[in-house]
């Protein structure tokens, strides 16, 4: 990925032509097909645009078995963001934390633990009874925080999730998909970077007992800082893996893989086909002026238009030079303008194929003119639409 580059706009009433200085070389290089990934189902994309690169099965309903935690510390993040909960606060442990089977932290019924220490424990050691022992703190019983759960991946809009337990241990109508879950953890990641720095711990200790983060990828491949393994019976072995290089970051699932070696292997595949043939730009910074526009009967003449966030592309390697862009702005934009209305477009395309789609916002609110202003460009735009109707 590039810096953050303004290019320069040639602009004209009406519409805006706006083209890229190539940066990148001109040789271009084939893109292969995606590699064949031995899984149930697994997807390939861009954290910052979301493209998918590779995908099979990517929206199949599947037992996620421990990915489940990541869904159990995003909601965690959620209540200590909004501060409803500390890192320092106490949880109980209850019997039924204490008792859950499977991969364990190891905390004592009736003991007091840190949410901090919890969070860890689910994160780097995947223990059931820290993700019970969370999700009764948060919410007074796992059930109803199964629920909030829920309401989080619809609101991010994962359509083949729904979850009935917060540590992914087999249960009736427990399920998620590789799209979703990469939904999800771009979600974690773009919403609690001082949080996300746990899942690249390799190791954590507890009540004198050290354990070792599962994800076999943090020890091969130094680019890589997360996210969660999970096994059942069921679910077979899964991986959510992601990995920044050069400020480019991908996230990889893969679901049903046959081993604990495979699912790391696919996802490594996976990861390095990614960065090996695609690369990843931002165009322009959001909430940056773009272009200025006349705007009529507002209290200022001149409006600055950009973008609500930055404009990033995902393309196969060494085709930047392709890349054009093309400014749209609304005529005869009138006062009151609220900041982030839409007022145009900036199209992206490369090879005359769309890549992205944005809006051209107002960056600042622009209230009516006096009545002198408001008469007076009234006058000049009657002027205008005569002249152009002759």
């Amino acid at each position: 990925m590039t810096p953050f580059k303004f290019f320069p706009l040639v602009l004209f009433f009406g519409l805006q032509i706006a083209t890229y200085q190539a940066l990148a070389e001109s040789t271009e290089i084939l893109t292969p097909p995606a590699p064949t990934i031995a899984a149930s189902a697994y997807v390939l994309q861009d954290y910052h645009t979301g493209k998918v690169l590779a995908e099979s099965n990517a929206d199949a309903k599947l037992a996620p078995a421990s990915l489940t935690k990541i869904m159990t510390v995003y909601v965690v993040f959620r209540e200590l963001s909004n501060g409803h909960l500390h890192l320092d606060d106490l949880a109980t442990i209850s019997q039924k934390a204490w008792g859950t089977s499977g991969s364990r932290m190891f905390v004592e019924v009736n003991t007091q633990v840190k949410i901090e220490d919890l969070l860890k424990g689910v994160i780097i050691q995947s223990g059931n009874d820290a993700s019970v022992a969370l999700a009764e703190h948060v919410a007074g019983s796992e059930s109803t925080f199964a629920d909030m759960m829920n309401q989080h991946a619809a609101r991010l809009g994962m359509t083949n999730t729904h979850f009935m337990n917060s540590d992914g241990l087999p249960i009736e109508n427990h399920y998620t998909s590789a799209r979703d879950l990469a939904i999800l953890t771009s979600a974690l990641i773009r919403e609690f970077p001082e949080y996300y720095r746990w899942f690249s711990q390799k190791e954590f200790t507890y009540n004198k007992i050290t354990q070792h983060n599962r994800n076999q990828l943090l020890a091969r491949d130094e680019t890589v800082d997360g996210v969660k393994t999970g096994f059942t019976d069921d679910a077979g072995y899964c991986l959510v893996a992601s990995a920044l290089r050069e400020d480019m970051r991908l996230i990889s699932v893969v679901m049903g893989a046959k081993s604990a070696n495979a699912r790391a292997n696919e996802n490594q595949t996976l990861l390095n086909y990614g960065f090996r043939f695609f690369e990843s730009h931002r165009l322009y910074q959001g909430k940056t002026s773009l272009s200025e526009t006349r705007i009529w009967k507002g209290e200022t003449k001149n409006l600055q238009l950009g973008l609500a966030e930055d404009l990033y592309v995902t393309i196969p390697r060494r085709q930047y030079n392709d890349l054009k862009a093309v400014i749209t702005i609304d005529k005869k934009i009138t006062a009151p303008i609220k900041e982030g209305q839409k007022l145009g477009s900036v199209k992206v395309s490369l090879k005359n194929d769309l890549v992205i789609d944005k809006d051209l916002v107002a960056l600042q609110s622009v209230e009516q003119g006096n009545i002198f202003r408001r008469l007076y460009d009234s006058a000049l735009m009657m002027t205008e639409k005569s002249e152009d109707g002759k």
